[in-house]
């Protein structure tokens, strides 16, 4: 974890030439405890954790980068019901923190729940632009498939 963590942030974790480990483990296992990583230790190695974990670590490395926006492409892929739940609330979390996101799903309760806006793209074109108080299941699906008329935002 350590290592995969820091890579894409190592102006945060180095002193002027090397990395400073000290510095490097204490920002590790803060990420760890703030994302509720599960491992036995900053050193375990990321493709021992489960799923949702490394989506976690994952998640938690471009976070270290202090990020304006993130974009995420299917950030609850393969992972459990539990998991899910965790980086719905670290989603919501980094939102309400000002972090711009963009959510890319194919699962449409994530969207729903995670959205204030809604892109739907139909052969490569953007058919709808919904808010979150217009977006439906029913809307986003017909404007997938290209069934009924283009929907505006």
């Amino acid at each position: 974890i350590l290592e995969n963590s820091t890579l894409a942030s190592l102006k945060t974790t180095s002193g002027k030439f090397l990395t400073n480990r000290v510095r490097e483990l204490a920002t590790v296992e803060k990420l760890m405890q703030s994302l509720r990583i599960k491992a036995s230790s900053a050193s375990t190695i990321t493709a021992n954790l489960s799923g949702g974990n490394q989506q976690k670590v994952v998640l938690g490395k471009w976070l270290l980068t202090k990020p304006k926006i993130l974009l995420l492409d299917e950030p609850t892929r393969g992972i459990d019901i539990g998991a899910k739940q965790e980086i719905y609330s670290q989603i919501d979390k980094l939102a309400k923190e000002g972090i711009a996101i963009l959510l890319v799903s194919s699962e449409l309760p994530e969207l729903l729940g995670l959205s204030d806006r809604i892109l739907v793209l139909h052969e490569g074109r953007l058919s709808a632009c919904l808010s979150k108080l217009e977006a439906s299941a029913e809307k986003i699906m017909i404007a997938a498939t290209g069934y009924g008329n283009t929907l505006q935002g």
